[in-house]
């Protein structure tokens, strides 16, 4: 069974493996309180400082970015992703693979099914002003291509609109 334990700030939760509420030892110290939202509205990691909200691609990749290193903390990147909060994973389509919930609706084949950018568990809005709708070449990206590639010389689209239809607006 499961469990809840607070140990002065910090609240730990057991969702599969045991726990001992008498000694406040849990077997899984899964920090439950530590999703924030970043200043672009989007879910975060909440950092040590409780002010700092850092995107979860951040956490575990060798660099430090909270002020005092818990998004490297040496229990939580040693299993990822079971270890990590809550709310900062999407699982791909295949679930033996996940990306992190900032890589999902980026345009970006993160997965390599497309299941982070299109499909009924993505959640992605249409492509976006700077994108252009088609079947991608290019496994890179999966229903939008950016649209400085337009007009390029190069076939990205299968149906060409990429050269034929879309209006080049930028300068990649």
């Amino acid at each position: 069974g499961g469990c809840i334990i607070r140990r002065g700030r910090h609240v730990y939760c057991c969702l599969v493996y045991p726990c001992n509420r008498v000694l406040l030892v849990c077997k899984c110290p899964l920090v439950v309180n530590r999703v924030c939202r970043t200043a672009d509205n989007a879910t975060g990691f909440l950092c040590d400082d409780r002010l700092t909200c850092i995107p979860p691609s951040d956490l575990c990749n060798g660099f430090v970015t909270c002020p005092k290193g818990a998004d490297e903390d040496t229990h939580m990147c040693s299993d990822l992703p079971n270890n990590l909060p809550g709310g900062l994973v999407f699982r791909c389509g295949n679930p033996q693979f996940w990306v992190f919930t900032d890589k999902k609706c980026n345009n970006f084949n993160d997965c390599g099914d497309c299941s982070d950018e299109i499909g009924p568990y993505s959640g992605c809005a249409p492509c976006g002003v700077n994108w252009w709708p088609c079947i991608p070449v290019d496994f890179q990206y999966c229903s939008c291509i950016p649209r400085c590639l337009c007009r390029d010389g190069r076939h990205h689209c299968y149906d060409w609109s990429d050269e034929y239809t879309c209006p080049k607006s930028l300068t990649c």
